[in-house]
């Protein structure tokens, strides 16, 4: 039995920067749920969530295409969030993991970094892996973010050439995130240019393409869930305990599927 001091750290609430995207954010609350070994409601995480929809968006200011920064808008927010009384700031968004500095000096509380996260799940889930492939926004291409963690890990990055790059950004902004299908070959066509290129394990570096994962029923190992990392650290970092072997983004194997609409 937990004492009294671990019951009230336990629930302590988890804090969850959203908005970036909304159905992103819904779809790793959702992860969250699923990947806790709960039996009743109290097993479950506390989480703080701050929808914030209207931060602006993370790529045009990183490819050029807009002056108006997410960074500072973040930062205040991580700050109401703490204020709050969250011990510790979850980021569902890859390409805002460009501005996790800023996030984190606004805070005492840690941020969870999801780009060392997926990383992490990737090496786990693919034995002597030594190159990744990386499906991404353009921004979080641009600002290297994975490319610097893979480095780091002693692993090598690869990115779609030009024309598939195209089509992976059609795939999350004009279909995910406005609420349009995908077609399965078009997922599928991606992770294959990934691999013909490389990649022992293709990491799925945007939340949208997340929510497609699921959506589409992939299950492939060698397919790395950026959200499902990010819930699972989310999970154990808050006291609570992954359901059957936690798995951490090898195509959510065991996992409860939701759709998104």
């Amino acid at each position: 039995m937990r004492n009294e001091r671990d019951e009230r750290e336990r629930n302590e609430p988890v804090g969850i920067l959203g908005g970036v995207g909304p159905m992103a954010t819904v779809y790793f609350m959702q992860r969250i749920l699923d990947l806790t070994d709960a039996s009743r409601d109290q097993d479950h995480v506390d989480m703080l969530v701050w929808n914030h929809a209207s931060i602006p968006d993370r790529t045009a200011y990183l490819v050029g295409d807009s002056t108006d920064s997410p960074g500072p808008v973040m930062a205040e927010d991580a700050r109401q969030i703490e204020r709050a009384g969250a011990k510790f700031i979850a980021l569902p968004c890859n390409t805002a993991q460009a501005f996790i500095d800023e996030v984190r000096d606004a805070v005492s509380i840690p941020v969870i970094d999801i780009v060392a996260e997926t990383v992490g799940a990737a090496q786990a889930a693919v034995r002597d892996l030594t190159t990744v492939g990386i499906l991404a926004t353009d921004g979080t291409l641009r600002a290297r973010t994975y490319h610097d963690a893979a480095a780091a890990a002693g692993l090598t990055a690869v990115a779609p050439d030009e024309v598939v790059q195209k089509d992976v950004m059609s795939m999350i902004y004009d279909g995910v995130k406005a609420g349009m299908p995908v077609e399965r070959e078009r997922f599928d066509a991606a992770v294959a240019h990934l691999r013909a290129r490389g990649a022992g394990a293709v990491l799925l570096a945007c939340t949208e393409l997340s929510i497609l994962r699921t959506d589409l029923s992939v299950d492939d190992v060698d397919v790395i869930d950026s959200l499902d990392a990010l819930a699972a650290r989310t999970v154990t970092m808050a006291g609570g305990r992954l359901r059957g072997d936690g798995a951490t983004g090898a195509g959510g194997a065991g996992l409860v599927p939701i759709t998104s609409t």
